[in-house]
């Protein structure tokens, strides 16, 4: 892969677009599947050319997710938990990525799932909750934990835990393609200006 900041920044949309679907889901009990499935399918996308194909169709299906790492990156963010969630997945990725079993354990859970994701979507109601039972059995060991603030009605719900799971997986799996692309947190003080431009660039 091209380890630019173009690159990078698309996983960096790709991680806030699933955090942004937690959050929403969290507070109102729904997704929106436009933005929510490119993140869901990257999970599946491990051997992928680029970055923009780990997402299926690269800037276009990640305009949300474009958006609000270009108004965090200005001081224009309007949700304070979205970068705090944000930081906390990028921390619990380097804890992964350090974990040989786990990462085995869930290249083994999403091998064996693929098939069926493929089958009915990474949307169906059986998809979402084989894809949050595996990130509930793996990466929701490792510290930091990530803690999901919301409605406590959708909190209580087993599919909305589900569905909050899986796009925390996908989340992470943004996380460790960006690292993969060179990313670095030192970048987000050093390099912004870069990251405002390639945001920019996608946008068009």
């Amino acid at each position: 892969m091209n380890f630019s900041y173009d690159d990078r920044v698309l996983a960096l949309a790709g991680l806030a677009q699933a955090l942004q679907q937690v959050r929403r889901i969290a507070e109102t009990g729904q997704s929106q599947d436009a933005a929510a499935l490119p993140v869901l399918e990257s999970v599946f996308r491990i051997d992928a050319g680029s970055a923009a194909e780990v997402y299926g169709d690269g800037p276009r299906v990640l305009e949300p997710g474009l958006r609000a790492l270009g108004d965090y990156l200005s001081n224009r963010s309007e949700d304070p938990l979205l970068p705090r969630l944000a930081l906390a997945t990028l921390q619990l990725e380097r804890r992964f990525s350090g974990e040989p079993n786990t990462l085995a354990a869930v290249g083994n859970g999403l091998d064996a799932l693929s098939a069926q994701a493929a089958s009915l979507g990474c949307g169906h109601p059986e998809v979402l909750a084989a894809l949050g039972g595996l990130y509930a059995d793996t990466i929701s060991h490792l510290r930091p934990r990530i803690m999901v603030q919301g409605n406590p009605h959708y909190l209580g719900q087993a599919g909305v835990v589900s569905e909050i799971r899986a796009l925390l997986l996908a989340a992470v799996r943004s996380a460790l393609l960006w690292r993969q692309l060179g990313g670095s947190q030192w970048q987000f003080l050093f390099a912004r200006r870069a990251m405002v431009e390639s945001v920019a660039r996608h946008l068009g």
